[in-house]
């Protein structure tokens, strides 16, 4: 059973942690739980990062805490469009359970496709649900929100609403870069931009801020979520030459726009880490860095931004490009440095992670700690995880659900009741469907996805002909 807002406050139970090759870690005081600084950014492509293989884009604070701390390369989110993928983030519960299935703003059909989206999925994140910031709040922590929301702003859906005691949020133009506006702990007070403060470094300014009012005696909790490097591509001028000048070494492949605002949020990432040095909150800070879903492969609002080779496909896709995507925890003095973990896992493993440092509970929800093997288990995983996005996508992704059980990959295609099947360990790139020729996993798989789909109560695809939603193939 979910938990709710009446949900009485969780004591917090120190027992001895044991983090990464054998340091035993005593939390003994309340100043003494971890900071948390949690950031988000938006479109960002597995590829995309120097730490990653990216020779063309500039990120050397984000790469230096991946060779300062663990990196992973099968970190997945639990949905290839935005909104979707922060409710799993923040709840720890898969977002099919939510009914919260597509960007808000979501709103394609295919004139000759059989089946339209689905008639019940949720508009914004429910203020019943209990969010990350409202559990650390119950622990005792300050809580901290900048950036980009996505999860409505109806009454009770606002961020301020939802957990947070310092909110920053976008409330205009977040498409833009100038020419935005950002509300205050509420709509009442406003900050917009005239067209002379560059968004990435505005969100880094107040996430700064916060860090400025955190005190000694109660842990903190910042969630940085930045807007770039969404479209549109809009970088600071002075960050774009560089690009420009080594576009041609690279035959064409990379985008100089989107690289300069990659650049930026690598400079805000390295100014927040700075920040917490200075203060001497560093070594009892937990840092997480990744993105929100695959990045954008095709012409949106402007040129293709990113190559994901050789993942296959993009954002609004349940294939590995728009699902996989970098994901970097670092924390200085517990942690190997450039540690590199090859174990899949999903963001709504991100809540049980946390509260499994806090009082040692591994699982929460949809969600199971990864402190496990960040301490080094050498046990391969075998759980499965799920994709459900019945939707078609800006991306030209259409309605499809999905299954990783070990090497193993199927996807579900709605309309048309295909299976694709792929061993994700011999072909990243998901181009050898092997689904006639491996049919005892494609039906075991599939009969965990159908029965996954049943007990969550998933959203389904409507069929035009009869008005109802598809039925699921055999």
């Amino acid at each position: 059973m979910y938990l709710f807002r009446t949900m009485t406050a969780l004591k917090a139970v120190y027992l001895p942690l044991l983090i990464a090759f054998n340091l035993n870690f005593f939390p003994a005081k309340a100043q003494e739980k971890p900071n948390i600084l949690f950031i988000l950014t938006d479109d960002l492509g597995y590829t995309d990062l120097g730490s990653y293989g990216n020779l063309f884009n500039e990120t050397p604070n984000i790469d230096s805490l991946a060779q300062g701390g663990v990196r992973f390369t099968e970190a997945y989110t639990a949905s290839p469009v935005c909104s979707p993928s922060r409710v799993a983030l923040l709840t720890g519960i898969h977002p099919a359970r939510v009914g919260l299935t597509n960007f808000l703003v979501g709103k394609r059909t295919d004139e000759n496709s059989s089946i339209d989206p689905p008639e019940n999925w949720t508009l914004g994140l429910d203020g019943a649900y209990v969010t990350l910031a409202e559990y650390l709040s119950d622990q005792g922590y300050q809580t901290g929100f900048v950036g980009k929301w996505h999860l409505g702003n109806k009454e009770g859906q606002n961020p301020w609403e939802q957990g947070f005691d310092f909110s920053r949020m976008i409330s205009k133009n977040g498409l833009d870069y100038y020419n935005y506006s950002i509300a205050e702990d509420g709509f009442e007070k406003l900050f917009e931009d005239d067209g002379t403060y560059y968004l990435t470094d505005r969100l880094t300014d107040y996430g700064q801020e916060f860090l400025e009012k955190q005190k000694d005696d109660k842990p903190f909790f910042l969630f940085m979520s930045y807007s770039a490097p969404h479209v549109l591509l809009i970088p600071r001028s002075d960050k774009l030459g560089k690009y420009l000048w080594k576009y041609e070494e690279f035959n064409g492949k990379y985008n100089p726009s989107y690289a300069a605002m990659i650049e930026s949020v690598d400079d805000g990432v390295g100014a927040l880490v700075q920040s917490l040095e200075s203060r001497g909150m560093l070594e009892n800070t937990l840092v997480i860095f990744t993105s929100d879903n695959g990045g954008v492969g095709l012409p949106e609002l402007g040129p293709i931004p990113t190559n994901l080779e050789p993942l296959r496909a993009w954002k609004g896709h349940n294939f590995e490009g728009g699902v996989r995507v970098p994901a970097i925890i670092y924390w200085k003095g517990k942690f190997e440095p450039g540690r590199i973990i090859e174990d899949y896992f999903t963001n709504s493993d991100y809540f049980a992670t946390i509260r499994d440092l806090i009082e040692n509970g591994e699982i929460y929800e949809d969600g199971q700690s990864l402190l496990p093997i960040i301490n080094g288990s050498n046990e391969p995983s075998d759980r499965a995880l799920f994709w459900h996005y019945p939707h078609f996508s800006n991306q030209l992704g259409i309605p499809s659900a999905a299954i990783r059980k070990g090497d193993w990959k199927l996807i579900y295609f709605f309309e048309s009741g295909e299976k694709e099947l792929y061993n994700l360990k011999e072909d990243i790139s998901e181009g050898k469907n092997q689904s006639n020729a491996e049919m005892e996993i494609r039906d075991e798989l599939w009969s965990l996805l159908k029965n996954w789909l049943i007990e969550t109560n998933a959203p389904l695809p409507i069929s035009k002909e009869t008005g109802k939603p598809v039925v699921l193939s055999e």
